[in-house]
């Protein structure tokens, strides 16, 4: 299975998030991949933009993602996560998805720190 299916596309990692190991949730992409679920039937408007639409892994890999006014709203929102995953985003932009594996593959949760 191709690992960049654990990136959610506005940067959530879902190998450690709780919900995901729990189960109670699918991940961002998991199963739309291979058409098990409808990718038309999905609500969130990153991943219809982001994997739908573009094709890519994650927003990391668009050339809109300065201008991207889907992106914008969802990190400006209050809380710190968002702004947890607009860096994994960006890390993953600037580092590649190997290193950001390495990295996330240690996180407790669906974000966490790049040291």
């Amino acid at each position: 299975m191709n690992s960049n299916l654990y990136a959610g596309c506005c940067g959530a990692y879902c190998r450690t998030c709780k919900p995901f190991l729990d189960r109670a949730c699918k991940g961002c992409k998991i199963g739309f991949d291979t058409g098990e679920r409808n990718i038309n039937n999905a609500k969130c408007k990153i991943k219809l933009c982001c994997f739908r639409d573009k094709n890519l892994d994650t927003c990391a890999d668009c050339t809109e993602i300065e201008t991207c006014n889907i992106l914008s709203e969802w990190y400006s929102k209050d809380g710190y996560k968002y702004r947890k995953y607009k860096e994994a985003v960006y890390y993953i932009r600037k580092n590649g998805y190997e290193n950001f594996f390495e990295i996330a593959d240690k996180w407790k949760n669906a974000y966490g720190k790049y040291q």
